[in-house]
């Protein structure tokens, strides 16, 4: 196992996410304490030191396991993560209340890092509205010693991300983002690598295989890789790449069992960051796998709509939902747009293909957008 230093701390590079602990009958509500357990201990016998949970994480209950499963290990053998779960906005006024029952649900005494979790477009209103006392109650526990480092998760778009630091960047000391080759161009990663970089915070990685995406690459794209490495794995490349990356600090893996545990550790033995070329490789493998709608975001069509609907971010939307085939994070996007501005308001007048230089059929993709989400 190799390490990153983060303010005279030693944390391993692999860190263990837990909201992907093995279930038991396939009911994420339900994680296999015991298998889980063994996986623990096996992270912490390989240099793993770093572990991550969440009050949703397996319908509440990972936070539980995880507790349980670090309790026969000494308390200076490991730093625990969690968060403040900001996602559901009816937690809003009730940090005390939360943060009380985490430490006693994972029997902490402490946490090393706590996290705001997912400021995004849905919620930054929230986090950031002085009411509701979070930051003031946050600061309060790491004064008294509860809280040893604070930071935040974003999955929110850049502009989001500027907003939370512009009002609470003085307190943050790390921030954890979704970032992988994939991603590298197609959620702007690297745009929120340098906006991280230019505020002096270091980077933690969620989703380095995109949920496993990265794994199951076509056989043309296995092909390509092979060719360039012969028997490096697709997921050695992605988490290489990552150890290539300027200020990643913990490379968060949520593995699903012992098997992954072990191939995991296996590459997190040696340190050996992509090369140029190779880096290039992905990121033109990236740009195949992620082609969809080719708006340039010329915003010519905005100042023609009259719904007034923000057609380039909708585009942008409607390409991660399409590469996806779903997921929260295009939903999660639009509950911070009124109705009136979102694809469904599309008129399919045409007024905006009208003037687009990609005479891209905007309405169609409205509309397809619109009944992707309805389903």
């Amino acid at each position: 196992m190799f390490y990153r230093d983060f303010q005279g701390l030693s944390l391993s590079a692999l860190g263990m996410g837990c909201m992907r602990l093995p279930v038991t009958d396939g009911a994420d509500a339900r994680p296999d304490e015991a298998a889980a357990a063994r996986m623990v201990d096996e992270a912490l016998a390989n240099g793993v030191n770093y572990f991550d949970t969440a009050w949703g994480y397996h319908g509440g209950n990972s936070e539980t396991v995880l507790g349980r499963a670090l309790a026969s290990h000494p308390r200076e053998s490991y730093y625990l993560a969690d968060k403040f779960p900001g996602y559901d906005l009816s937690n809003m006024d009730k940090a005390e209340t939360i943060f009380e029952r985490q430490l006693e649900k994972t029997g902490a005494g402490y946490f090393d890092f706590y996290l705001f979790h997912n400021v995004c477009e849905m919620n930054v209103d929230a986090y950031l509205d002085p009411k509701h006392g979070i930051l003031d109650y946050l600061l309060r526990q790491k004064a008294a010693g509860r809280i040893r480092h604070l930071g935040f998760s974003a999955h929110g778009a850049l502009p989001v991300m500027e907003r939370f630091l512009d009002a609470y960047g003085a307190h943050m000391e790390f921030c954890q983002i979704q970032l992988n080759w994939l991603d590298w161009e197609f959620q702007d990663a690297r745009a929120k690598v340098g906006l991280l970089a230019a505020r002096g915070l270091p980077v933690w990685v969620m989703e380095p295989l995109r949920g496993g995406r990265l794994c199951r690459l076509s056989g043309a794209e296995t092909a390509a890789l092979e060719a360039a490495a012969p028997g490096r794995s697709p997921t050695e490349w992605a988490f290489r790449f990552l150890e290539g990356v300027p200020g990643v600090t913990v490379i968060l893996s949520g593995m699903s069992s012992e098997e992954q545990l072990r191939d995991n550790l296996s590459i997190f033995r040696t340190e050996a960051p992509l090369s140029p070329a190779e880096t290039e490789l992905l990121t033109g493998l990236a740009r195949g796998m992620t082609a969809g709608v080719p708006c340039t975001a010329c915003h010519y069509c905005v100042d023609h709509c009259p719904m007034g609907i923000d057609i380039p971010k909708m585009i942008a939307l409607y390409n991660e939902h399409r590469f996806s085939g779903g997921g929260f994070l295009a939903p999660m996007a639009l509950m911070a747009v009124p109705e009136e501005n979102r694809p469904s308001a599309c008129l399919s007048c045409g007024s905006c293909a009208a003037v687009c230089p990609q005479q891209i059929d905007i309405p169609s993709v409205m509309s397809d957008f619109a009944a992707r989400l309805a389903r």
